[in-house]
This record gives C-alpha cells, structure tokens and sequence, in this order.
C-alpha cells in the first residue's frame, strides 16, 4: 500500500505519496495547480521539505501558469460556440429537427440538428454520445495497432469522464480506460495515452523499465506528455 499525506512547505500544499521507487517524482497537475510529490517509503520529512523548498520557485511558476489559464465557459450547445474535436477549432451551428444529428462541415463548423424542445441537458448529453462514438471509432483503429506493435492485449477498454487523468489501467484485469476529453485532442496525444495504459500490461510501475519500454515504442511520450498536461480537463 502507498502511504499518501499532505504536507504545508512554505505556501505551497504538498500531496505526498511514499512508494517502492527509487527516485522522487514532481507533478504540477491541471487543472488548479495541484502540487504531488512521490517519494521513496525511507525519506524523512525533512528530505522532503528540503526538496520541495530547492523547487520552490519551479513550483510557483507552473502552479501560477495553471491559475492564470482561461477556465472554459460552461457549455450551452448554442450557434456559435467554439468546441474542440480532434485537436481542430469548430463553430457549433444549432438547426432545428426532429431528430438529432451531428455533423461536420467544411472543417470548420458542427453542425447540431436537434430538436427544438431539448434542454441544455439533453443537448449535452446527445453531444456527449457523439464524441463518445467518435473515440470509439479511434480506440477500434489505434488499439489494435498498438497491440501488434508492443506485443500485449488488453482485455476491455473503456470510455469514461475523469476529472485528473488521461487514461488509466488495471493490469491484473487488462482492463484500460480513456478519458472522453482526449476525443477534442491532436490524434498523437490519443496514441501517447493508448500507448502509456498498454506497456502498464507488462509494467505496472512508472519505473526505469517502464521508461525504457515507452521510449523504445514512442520515442516523443515525454513530449506529448508535457504539452498534454498542459491542458485544462
């Protein structure tokens, strides 16, 4: 089991993880600037502190960049909205009819046919379940061309909102999910995800060996890694 606690360094609240590695991990997390630290299970508190104290400045940089990014307006699925798909900019255009439809048009507008009487809420959710089957269409093509290549199978994948992941797996039942978002990103940020849940199938650990694994196989991950955190979820 990992230990987990918070920790007050200065004015920074610090997430603590105490693990079976070697070395120590930082992450500033989106979409607030979260700081964690994992650790190895025999440093003291004080090591800790010392460390988070040499990356003070690093730290306050990155949390106050996540503070200062514009926070995305709730969505009211109206004419006129910009909404992300694939890593391109849309102009959402509402049409009237009796059945929904979604579609794209000239690369730079989706066009929304809904019924007149929807709500808000229905319109989200019709929206939703369309870039839900989008993924799905991106998940059946780049899957199984990432199994052949790193030599492993998953078992189940999954579609799901998450709030402060990407992707995540659960190497025992090769199960993985992927986070509905990454459907509004650049198609290598989708594979980079994809790839990272399917070499947890032979490494569980973010060790040295999972490193060497991902960079055998995905030479730029730490690349897509950064640009990708750098998004608001």
């Amino acid at each position: 089991m990992n230990e987990e606690k918070v920790m007050r360094i200065r004015d920074i609240e610090v997430l603590v993880y105490k693990k079976d590695i070697k070395n120590f991990h930082l992450n500033v997390l989106p979409p607030n600037g979260k700081v964690r630290v994992s650790v190895p299970r025999s440093v003291s508190d004080e090591t800790i502190r010392t460390f988070v104290i040499k990356k003070y400045h690093w730290i306050k940089k990155h949390v106050e960049s996540f503070q200062e990014q514009e926070r995305q307006t709730k969505r009211e699925y109206v004419s006129g909205e910009s909404h992300y798909f694939k890593g391109k900019r849309y102009i959402l255009r509402i049409n009237y009819g009796n059945r929904p439809k979604i579609e794209i048009i000239n690369k730079k507008y989706i066009y929304f046919h809904v019924p007149k009487h929807y709500t808000v809420q229905q319109r989200q959710n019709y929206y939703e379940k369309w870039l839900r089957n989008e993924l799905k269409k991106e998940l059946e093509i780049l899957v199984p061309k990432w199994e052949k290549i790193i030599g492993t199978k998953v078992n189940q994948i999954r579609i799901k909102k998450m709030k402060t992941k990407w992707g995540s797996c659960n190497p025992d039942a090769k199960r993985i999910w992927i986070n509905l978002e990454l459907i509004k990103k650049p198609r290598e940020y989708l594979e980079y995800v994809i790839v990272h849940e399917l070499v947890h199938l032979l490494e569980k650990n973010h060790n040295r060996r999972f490193k060497e694994i991902m960079d055998k196989y995905l030479p730029k991950w730490k690349i897509y890694r950064k640009q990708l955190n750098e998004f608001i979820l």
